[in-house]
C-alpha cells in the first residue's frame, strides 16, 4: 500500500528533507523544480504539517555545536510509564521521547543552551520520578542526517552524507536566535526567511548571509523538510546498541553508518556496570521484518561478526520536536 499516492507530495516528502535553498522565495524554487506553483507548494507543505505527516521545515544542528545535548534513558515500572513519560516530556528542552524494548523503557533527548542547563533537567527529572537516568553522551557522529525515501533506499536524493566535523569559528552574535527559529520551524509563507527576520528584528539578506554560512560550516546538519516517519508508514523504529571498544568502533563506525537502512550512527558513552554498549545505530522502516532484515545485513559486516548487540524497537514516541538552543525567555536571567 502506498502511504503517499500522491505524486507531488512524495517529491515534496522525497527531494527536500536536504539541501533546501537559501532564497529570498525558496518555496518558488521548489514549485520550479517540481512544475507547479507556489501557492501550491505552500499549500501542500501546510497540509501536511497541520496532518502531522511533516513536523516542520526547517534545520537539525550538528549536535554540541550551540547548544548541549544527551542520550538518555530510565527504567521505569510498567505501570508508571505514562507517569513518568510525563514528567520527562513537562522539560522543555526534551526534544524526543520514546518507549523501547528494554529494561530501560523511556529514552529521551534533552538539550539546551549549554551542559549546566543539560544536567539540571536530567537531574529533576531523576528527582520528581525518582528514577536513575542513564546519560549517555555523543562521543563520535558517523551519521546524523536522518534523511530517508519513502520508497526505502538510502536518503534523499542518494545517500546522506558523511558527518563532518562543524566550523564553530563561524559562529556570530544572534546566529543561536536564527537556529532556534529554524529547528522549531520556519513559516511556510511565500518568503520565510524575510518572516524571520521581521520577528529578529533583522533585514532579510543578513539572515539569508548566516544561515548561509551555516549550512557551508556545518553548524546546520540538515536544512529541509522535517518528516514524522510513522505518520508517512516508517512504524518500526530500533535503536540497535553494540558492544565495542573505541578502537574497534573507529573501524566499525563509519561502515555501518553506510549500510543500507541505517539512518543514524555515533559512538556514545557507556555506563560502567550497568549499560557497556558504545556504538549506536537506527534503523526505520516500514515493518519489524523490514527492520530486522536490515539488522541481519549490518550484522554481517566483517567488524560486527559476533559482536554482542541489542535491537530496542520503540513502542511509542511521546515527543518529537526541535532542540533548545536558547534558554526560554522567563529562565534566561
Amino acid at each position: 500500500m502506498k502511504i503517499v499516492a500522491d505524486p507531488i507530495d512524495r517529491l515534496l516528502l522525497d527531494d527536500f528533507q536536504r539541501d533546501f535553498p537559501i532564497t529570498a522565495r525558496p518555496f518558488a524554487e521548489l514549485a520550479k523544480a517540481l512544475e507547479i506553483t507556489e501557492d501550491d507548494v505552500l499549500d501542500r507543505l501546510s497540509k501536511m504539517q497541520n496532518s502531522g505527516r511533516i513536523t516542520r521545515v526547517g534545520a537539525t544542528c550538528a549536535p554540541n555545536t550551540v547548544s548541549a545535548s544527551t542520550l538518555a534513558a530510565v527504567a521505569a515500572p510498567d505501570e508508571r510509564i505514562e507517569e513518568v513519560a510525563a514528567i520527562i516530556g513537562q522539560e522543555p528542552g526534551v526534544n524526543h521521547s520514546y518507549e523501547r524494548e528494554d529494561e530501560w523503557n523511556l529514552w529521551f533527548v534533552a538539550t539546551g543552551p549549554d551542559r549546566a542547563h543539560v544536567d539540571a533537567s536530567l537531574a529533576r527529572i531523576e528527582e520528581r520520578t525518582g528514577l536513575r537516568v542513564l546519560a549517555l553522551r555523543l562521543v563520535r557522529p558517523f551519521n546524523v542526517d536522518l534523511g530517508f525515501r519513502l520508497n526505502g533506499g538510502e536518503g534523499t536524493r542518494g545517500a546522506p552524507p558523511a558527518a563532518k566535523q562543524a566550523d564553530c569559528s563561524a559562529l556570530r552574535p544572534g546566529d543561536q536566535d536564527i537556529l532556534q527559529l529554524l529547528t522549531k520551524g520556519m513559516p511556510i509563507v511565500a518568503q520565510p526567511y524575510a518572516a524571520l527576520a521581521e520577528t529578529l528584528n533583522r533585514s532579510e539578506a543578513s539572515v539569508l548571509e548566516r544561515v548561509d554560512r551555516l549550512v557551508d560550516s556545518g553548524i546546520i546538519a540538515r536544512l529541509g523538510v522535517i518528516v514524522r516517519h510513522r505518520a508517512l508508514g516508517w512504524r518500526s523504529n530500533a535503536m540497535v546498541v553494540w558492544d565495542l571498544s573505541p578502537d574497534q568502533i573507529t573501524v566499525a563506525g563509519p561502515k555501518l553508518a553506510a549500510q543500507p537502512g541505517v539512518t543514524l550512527c555515533y559512538e556514545r558513552t557507556p555506563v560502567e556496570g550497568v549499560w557497556p554498549y558504545r556504538l549506536y545505530s537506527m534503523i526505520y522502516a516500514r515493518s519489524r521484518g523490514e527492520a530486522l532484515e536490515a539488522l541481519e545485513n549490518a550484522a554481517k559486516l566483517p567488524e560486527l561478526q559476533g559482536v554482542r548487540h541489542q535491537a530496542l524497537f520503540s513502542t511509542r514516541c511521546f515527543k518529537q520536536t526541535g532542540a533548545m538552543i536558547t534558554a526560554p525567555k522567563e529562565s534566561a536571567a
